[in-house]
């Protein structure tokens, strides 16, 4: 079975079908994603997953261009106030988890998992990467690692808008990178 039909048939068990094959070389990196989490996120600097503890902008492209194929996840959700949207985020997070351990198991070594969202596998982050509560399972989300996901889901073909209140429909993606 090739990697393509064994990592569906993984996402299918787990009932996800929004998905799309990408190649992890085309994943728009951006300095202004980096300058948006300084600048602009009440998470920078709180969050063992979030900049300043991942890698400068230049080596999450050479971290994405060691990757063969990549699987970006589409999400869309509405929420009906704006604090609905961590606990959804950390079960659909955890739930993610489940599919990289499972492809992980099924031999590919490199298989890594970039979250729709913040970690927020805890309900206090430690803030700091080593002194993470849950070093294995928590994940940057693509933003933390300076992917673009407005210009990498729009040459996808995937919808992505700014959006001005909680009553629009959030679309939210995520990345399971795969060798």
């Amino acid at each position: 079975m090739n990697t393509q039909t064994q990592v569906e048939a993984i996402l299918a068990k787990h009932g996800y079908t929004d998905f799309r094959w990408i190649d992890p070389k085309s994943m728009v990196v951006a300095q202004w994603v980096r300058m948006k989490c300084m600048f602009g996120c009440s998470e920078y600097g709180k969050n063992a997953c979030c900049p300043p503890n991942t890698f400068p902008v230049s080596e999450c492209r050479k971290f994405f261009d060691e990757y063969g194929s990549a699987v970006i996840l589409h999400f869309e959700k509405t929420v009906d106030k704006p604090e609905d949207r961590g606990p959804w985020a950390k079960q659909a997070n955890s739930k993610l988890l489940e599919v990289e351990r499972e492809v992980f198991l099924s031999g590919y070594q490199k298989a890594f998992l970039l979250v729709m969202d913040s970690c927020r596998l805890c309900v206090d982050c430690a803030a700091q990467r080593v002194a993470c509560k849950n070093q294995l399972s928590a994940r940057p989300g693509p933003e933390a690692m300076s992917v673009d996901v407005f210009a990498t889901a729009r040459q996808c073909g995937y919808p992505i808008e700014v959006l001005s209140d909680y009553a629009q429909a959030m679309n939210r993606y995520a990345f399971l990178l795969i060798e």
